[in-house]
């Protein structure tokens, strides 16, 4: 490129500019929006893992963390921790039930000792120290509690409630305790008391689900790594869980990081959508310019001058939509800061965000640089005979084949950048091969639907607005690709979301009392499993009792070598897992390879392994595991694999051992009920009365909070789609202004032939309906797609069409339409037709 032919291009370029942005509102209005969603996410992102990282250790409650299952630290555990320590504060975290009368809920209660929080201040209503709120009153240990759990309980500060057999009373309101983001997903409301004080409550008997979390604070200027090294070294065979203030809440961190490269991922959907009236923008731009395109041919100027003139523009006025988009979705964050941290249960540090702000104006770019390159290429192909009338070169081609390898790569890079910045290379790459699918697809249905109007339309003779509206579809394309790109990406992307949605609520509200248990019982001990099983099998409300014995056990080794590097973060290995034993094959168990050990075995440990699970793991018959069990390692060889079903919310555990190898250990029995609803609650009395420490769990209850939880997920995408929807509604309204031209056109023939303004109105109208409800249609069949795959290969569920999200999207795709054909189909009815067609001549 000679400097010359850059100078010349510059300044034409200039000059265009001169002329203002009419014609390319729409373009700077989608780029800006998709640039500002991607940007708002990445800000939001940043300000969350800057909180966390900055308040790292009081999320966590102490600068490390050692953490123990199913036991508390032995007197050498906590000599180390001693020694290497300034301070240390003993946790207990466990479920059980508060009782109050005959009423009774499920809580987290976190046991605390007196240094209790070595970092950040727990904070009560009325306000009071937390030692003195447990310190009680002269005839009542003190208990602290959450709002929604009083109220569900109807207490009032002064009242009694207890935990197991231990009463105590409520001194204070629970409103916020520092460390609570590390505690992660809870069934229920928080409880916090006295260790000291369940001494006698029967909760914390050897073999109850408990686990017990000491918090340390070092020295100044600790190496956090190096220290985790001694640790787990020092602790290989304890089964000891290290945590430190590098990510105090390594749940939040992961979940929020997941979320947002998924919904910057949703954003680029919407910045595919703002391409396309990039595109559309572009094109109509060129198509106006023709004359003074062809103009400077006449005058000698190259191609190669001609697209550098334009594409100089077009890249001036992307970076002034970039620009916009940048401003609203960096500052929008900062301004409603405040807000938005008010509302998260965790801490949020938020300013502007180089980083995030740098990786949404790449998109922008490159998204502004792939759609505008092939108009932009097409301007090449002007002749200066299109000077003339009809020497135009209507036909579509495509660009040089420069000029499709640089579109090409173009999509690489930002495929590549996506799947670097959001750190999921997997779902970026499913991600960009949809939408490059769906838009070929949403492409092939838009020539379909102008191949079956010109098909239909001669069929239409008496009824003329319809005829019209058909021809219209049928004859020129570019009516029809912009309208059913635009808004059958957004509508596709809403559809998907609905029918997931839809299908989720039925699975848990519908199909919940044929597939799930009423409760799950846990801290059963084994003295207590004859009144148990006599009260609950004895009632003919249940159908169904399952029992069993419950340990909890860390998978450290497999086959000699770490479990989480032969693995990685597979869910059976990233935490302790129930585990059970059993003698004879239980008879709702079917053994898919090998064989069950004999009834009276008691040879070395062998385990039964689930089958699926197993083949994620790439274990087979013979491999070997070593189990952490209260600090003991057992290691047992795997002599047969089993189906286990675990989306019946039944009972199901991933490993069985034989009897003799867990039997000793101390442990207590789980079992599941299966019930009418309305027995439900006099068995819990029942149960509850009789034997306080056992711990009932509503899996009513515990779904609908999994439902809440993914109903909040499907929300925030849904905010990503609605974004992407509006950016296609925006493209919608640049095509029908672009083509407000040939309606004028249109309407002035019709007049002139003698059409009344009605029946031309109705012509428009129904265009804009036929192309809302094609785009709707096709939307609805990839979307409804998308959701079957979903539920089937991810959830694993059965899938049924929810009629009422498909109807709303149909209606949805017409109305958008028909409202942006209306709001430019006003101003070519009142025109003359002699001004109009004296102009065309």
């Amino acid at each position: 490129m000679s400097a010359s032919r850059l100078s010349l291009a510059t300044r034409f370029a200039m000059r265009e500019l001169r002329g203002g942005l009419r014609g390319f509102r729409v373009f700077l209005i989608c780029l800006a929006l998709g640039v500002a969603v991607i940007a708002g996410i990445g800000s939001l992102r940043t300000a969350i893992e800057t909180g966390l990282s900055e308040e790292g250790a009081v999320l966590l409650g102490g600068d490390a963390e050692l953490g123990f299952t199913y036991r508390r630290a032995s007197p050498q555990e906590q000599a180390w921790m001693d020694a290497n320590a300034l301070r240390r504060s003993e946790v207990i975290d466990f479920r059980s039930m508060a009782v109050v009368g005959d009423e009774r809920a499920l809580t987290q209660v976190k046991a605390v000792d007196t240094a209790y929080p070595l970092v950040g201040t727990v904070r009560l209503s009325p306000d009071m120290p937390l030692d003195q709120a447990l310190a009680g009153t002269d005839s009542l240990p003190g208990g602290v509690m959450q709002r929604v759990l009083a109220d569900r309980l109807g207490l009032a500060v002064g009242d009694r409630f207890a935990l197991g057999t231990q009463e105590f009373a409520l001194t204070a309101i629970l409103e916020n305790e520092p460390d609570a983001a590390s505690a992660g997903f809870t069934l229920g409301p928080r409880t916090i008391v006295q260790t000291d004080d369940l001494a006698s409550s029967g909760l914390l008997q050897p073999g109850t689900l408990f686990s017990s979390k000491y918090r340390l604070i070092l020295p100044e200027g600790q190496d956090l790594a190096a220290m985790q090294t001694r640790a787990e070294a020092e602790f290989e065979a304890a089964g000891m869980r290290w945590s430190d203030a590098r990510n105090g809440a390594p749940g939040i961190a992961t979940f929020v990081e997941r979320l947002a490269g998924f919904l910057v991922l949703v954003g680029l959907s919407g910045l595919a959508v703002g391409g396309i009236g990039v595109s559309a923008a572009v094109r109509a731009y060129l198509a106006g310019k023709t004359t003074t395109i062809a103009t400077l041919r006449t005058l000698g100027a190259d191609r190669a001058t001609l697209f550098l003139t334009y594409f100089l523009q077009i890249g001036a006025l992307a970076l002034l939509g970039v620009a916009i988009g940048l401003v609203i979705g960096g500052m929008t964050p900062v301004i409603l800061g405040p807000w938005i941290a008010a509302q998260l249960p965790f801490p949020a540090v938020f300013g502007l965000a180089p980083a995030a702000l740098g990786e949404a104006a790449l998109y922008g770019l490159l998204t502004a640089f792939v759609f505008a390159l092939w108009p932009l290429a097409r301007a090449e192909r002007i002749r200066a005979a299109a000077l003339f009338r009809d020497a135009q070169d209507s036909r579509t081609r495509l660009p040089a084949p420069r000029y499709i390898v640089a579109t090409a790569l173009a999509v690489a890079v930002l495929v590549g950048s996506a799947a670097v910045f959001s750190g999921a290379i997997a779902l970026t790459l499913w991600t960009a091969a949809g939408l490059i699918g769906a838009l070929i697809v949403l492409l092939l249905a838009a020539v379909v639907l102008s191949w079956m109007a010109r098909r239909l339309a001669p069929l239409a003779r008496g009824v003329p607005a319809i005829r019209w509206a058909l021809a219209a579809i049928g004859t020129s394309r570019d009516a029809a690709v912009p309208t059913v790109l635009a808004l059958g990406l957004g509508l596709t992307v809403l559809a998907a979301i609905g029918q997931v949605d839809g299908n989720m609520r039925r699975s848990i509200e519908g199909n919940l009392p044929d597939l799930a248990p009423s409760y799950f019982f846990v801290d059963i001990q084994r003295d207590q499993m004859p009144d148990f099983l006599g009260r609950v099998e004895g009632d003919p409300a249940v159908s169904r009792v399952e029992s069993a014995p419950m340990l909890r056990g860390i998978l450290t080794t497999i086959n000699g070598t770490p479990a989480t590097e032969v693995a990685g973060d597979h869910w059976v290995v990233t935490g302790d897992r129930g585990i059970t034993y059993a003698a004879a094959q239980p008879e709702t168990t079917t053994v898919v390879a090998g064989q069950w050990w004999p009834e009276d075995y008691s040879g070395a440990p062998q385990v039964s392994f689930a089958r699926e699970e197993a083949e994620e793991l790439g274990l087979g018959l013979g491999d070997t595991l070593t189990l952490n069990v209260l600090g003991r390692d057992i290691t047992a060889t795997i002599t047969s694999l089993r189906e286990v079903d675990f989306s019946t919310a039944g009972m199901g555990f991933v490993m069985v051992l034989n009897e003799s190898a867990l039997a000793g250990a101390p442990h207590s029995y789980i079992a599941t009920v299966y019930a009418e609803q309305d027995a439900e609650a006099q068995i819990l009395r029942d149960l509850a009365k009789a034997m306080p420490n056992i711990t009932a769990i509503r899996v009513r209850d515990a779904l609908d909070r999994v439902s809440d939880l993914l109903r909040q997920l499907a929300s925030a995408t849904a905010y990503g789609a609605a974004a992407t929807l509006l950016t296609g509604f925006m493209v919608l309204i640049g095509t029908a202004a672009a083509g407000e031209p040939a309606r004028r056109y249109e309407a002035a023939i019709l007049k002139t032939l003698g059409a009344p303004r009605r029946q031309i109105l109705l012509s428009f109208a129904t265009r804009s309906a036929l192309l809302g409800a094609g785009a709707g249609l096709v939307a609805l069949i990839a979307g409804m797609t998308g959701a079957w795959a979903i539920n089937v290969y991810v959830f694993e569920s059965d899938f049924v069409v929810i009629w009422s999200n498909a109807l709303a999207i149909i209606s949805g795709g017409i109305l958008t339409t028909l409202l942006a054909g209306l709001a430019f189909a006003w101003r070519p009815l009142r025109v003359r037709p002699a001004r109009i067609l004296r102009a065309r001549d």
